[in-house]
This record gives structure tokens, C-alpha cells and sequence, in this order.
């Protein structure tokens, strides 16, 4: 079953480069509209600071949010 598409289209854009290099995501969430996770979720990558990344559905500047989201993505330990 697809996913629900984000609705900006800058941040639907850096959901789909993460889940390319294997970070799931699940939908929902108390303030966020999700939550994309690391599939390397241990203590080498980085001690599980960064493997767990809220997504606002509405944020102040959503090119910003979307370039921050692929920057933690990118920076991954196991990435490099």
C-alpha cells in the first residue's frame, strides 16, 4: 500500500531520497505529521542521536526543513 504523499512538494522530494537509501517512515505522530528512522539504528551511528527525524507538515521555511532532512540522511554514519 503507498504511502500518503507529503504536501509540500520540497520535503515529499526529501522523504523519497531517504527511504532510496533504506530510512522508513511512519506516519502520524502527536505534533509531527511523521517520522523518518535510520535503518542503522545503534550505538556506531552516532549513539542513535540522529536516527530518529520528526517531518512538520506545515513548517516556517519547508525548503529549509526539507534541506535539513536530507542533511541527516547524508551525514549518516553507515552513508559514508
Amino acid at each position: 500500500m503507498p504511502r500518503s504523499r507529503h504536501p509540500d512538494k520540497d520535503i515529499e522530494a526529501a522523504l523519497r531520497f531517504a527511504e532510496e537509501r533504506g530510512w522508513w517512515l511512519r506516519i502520524g505522530g502527536s505534533h509531527a505529521w511523521g517520522r523518518i528512522y535510520c535503518p542503522y539504528n545503534d550505538k556506531e551511528c552516532r549513539c542513535g542521536e540522529f536516527c530518529v527525524v520528526s517531518i512538520w507538515s506545515t513548517p516556517r521555511n519547508p525548503a529549509n526543513h526539507a534541506r535539513a532532512l536530507r542533511r541527516v540522511v547524508e551525514n549518516c554514519i553507515r552513508e559514508q
